[in-house]
């Protein structure tokens, strides 16, 4: 997957991106966006958990600007389960850095749960990710000589929960991803459906306001895709809110609501359930 981050780990795949130059703010890998703890500002709260206004996101191409997002703007309730689809190069991808907290937008504000992340500095962005987003990628971004179990506890580490508070909350993250006999196994040891479940367990462990997963069946057979898709519906039930970012039609059509985007704009915001 093409990238726009600063740093690699050895057992671990960056965030995808449109197919953009750099602008002068890139968004940071996967364990760099844990790595960071800071307080964050309160800000007055919106009426949404997520609210968009006027978002854009323009890239400098030598003399030339590149608007990757266009006037953005919507919102986003707790407990929606929310599809956002488009062609590659509609600027999709580049939603979802922002929506993470990987990238900041060039112009307009996004307020996430009461705070007004478009404004915030990168250590307060960081606690954001942290405590706030649930990142599930395409490649799934594990720690390949870890366990289900140490993986599943990455993000309570870099959030300073006690050895014991991790490894209870992370063994409950597995259980409710239907992992509880895998907890002990390395990647190399599962399939690719159960490694894509304990990257959701690692997304869903410190109850995050949004899971926000990137292509999460791009990498699974049919089969497998249709296990996964179930088990982000289960979740949904359960209250979690959900956005998934897809070029899938059909796997979109799981959703509750879909945005469609093209070129840098919504083309079209409807809900189908």
């Amino acid at each position: 997957m093409e990238t726009t981050l600063i740093a690699r780990t050895a057992d671990t795949q960056p965030l995808s991106a449109d197919t953009l130059p750099l602008s002068d703010t890139q968004p940071l890998s996967y364990v760099d966006a844990l790595k960071h703890d800071a307080p964050v500002k309160s800000i007055a709260p919106s009426t949404s958990l997520i609210g968009m206004d006027d978002i854009w996101k323009t890239y400098v191409m030598g003399s030339e600007k590149v608007h990757a997002l266009r006037g953005v703007s919507f919102n986003v309730k707790k407990g929606d389960y929310l599809a956002i689809i488009g062609p590659s190069g509609s600027g999709k991808s580049t939603l979802m850095n922002l929506i993470g907290c990987l990238d900041t937008p060039s112009k307009g504000q996004y307020w996430l749960n009461g705070k007004l992340v478009s404004k915030m500095d990168d250590d307060e962005l960081a606690r954001i990710r942290n405590k706030e987003v649930g990142f599930v990628f395409q490649t799934f971004n594990l720690l390949a000589r870890a366990s289900a179990l140490h993986n599943v506890e990455l993000p309570l580490i870099y959030a300073g929960i006690s050895a014991s508070e991790r490894h209870e909350r992370a063994e409950q993250a597995l259980v409710a991803v239907e992992l509880a006999d895998r907890m002990h196994h390395r990647p190399n040891e599962l399939s690719g459906g159960q490694r894509q479940r304990v990257a959701i367990a690692r997304a869903l462990v410190n109850n995050p306001s949004i899971l926000l997963a990137d292509e999460p069946t791009g990498a699974l057979d049919t089969t497998t895709s249709a296990e996964i898709m179930g088990l982000f519906e289960r979740l949904h039930a359960n209250g979690n809110t959900i956005i998934l970012v897809t070029h899938e039609h059909d796997i979109a059509e799981r959703a509750h609501r879909v945005i469609s985007i093209r070129d840098g704009q919504i083309e079209k915001d409807h809900r189908i359930k």
